[in-house]
């Protein structure tokens, strides 16, 4: 499920924070992954312990907790702080599957990985390259995204970012553990959020309605895992 959230980020916002990261240092981001995507990763990314990483990542997670599209679509237990990466010069991070483990900074508690988020925080027309191609059962599929929206996609995808060949593609990126573990049944849960939503918009509560939101949240509570 490849669920795209418009405008996380107003484009106010999203100025604010390219400007603020164009005054700091990056590292190499192989540093942030194991032996044989250290292979495939060729980018800048934030240091994990950056103050102004976890400055902005709480306001990215401050709006994505109110955000209602990601909380159904997601249904997050916990999110990874995020985390932030440049791409420019023929820079590129090749195909690869996401670690399924992730230790919370700071902390012994440990994440799995079930939902991956990328947040766009340069523009389309700003660099050439660089879009996000996620190969899944329904086949491959390239994300390149306005300042500001985010893509929210499998964990267990496959994917890669292609070369960035004219000026510079910077975004946010981290990981959620679900309530709901399997992506088929996250993706159930959120089609019948969507219709249950739309629904109440044309009609009201009424017993319909009712009848449906009942069995959405029977069926949480059944495959959650809290």
């Amino acid at each position: 499920m490849l669920i795209h959230i418009p405008e996380v980020l107003s484009k106010q916002q999203v100025a604010e924070f390219r400007a603020r990261l164009q005054q700091t240092d990056w590292v190499d981001g192989k540093a942030t992954v194991g032996v044989q995507g250290a292979q495939v990763k060729n980018n800048r990314q934030l240091p994990v312990d950056s103050p102004l990483a976890r400055e902005l990542g709480e306001i990215i997670l401050k709006t994505l907790y109110a955000n209602p599209l990601f909380m159904s679509a997601a249904l997050p237990l916990r999110i990874v702080p995020p985390l932030f990466n440049a791409y420019r010069g023929g820079e590129h991070y090749g195909f690869h599957v996401d670690g399924a483990i992730r230790l919370m900074p700071g902390s012994n508690l440990s994440l799995r990985t079930d939902v991956s988020s990328t947040l766009f925080l340069s523009e389309p027309d700003e660099y050439d390259g660089g879009e996000l191609i996620v190969q899944d059962t329904y086949g491959s599929h390239e994300v390149k995204l306005p300042a500001g929206d985010l893509i929210l996609y499998p964990s267990t995808s496959l994917h890669q970012v292609a070369p960035v060949t004219r000026g510079e593609r910077v975004c946010s990126f981290f990981w959620t553990q679900s309530m709901v573990r399997d992506d088929w049944q996250r993706s159930l849960l959120h089609e019948l959020d969507c219709n249950i939503q739309a629904l109440r918009q044309k009609v009201g509560d009424c017993d319909e309605v009712l009848g449906l939101t009942g069995h959405y949240h029977n069926l949480l509570r059944q495959w959650a895992q809290v």
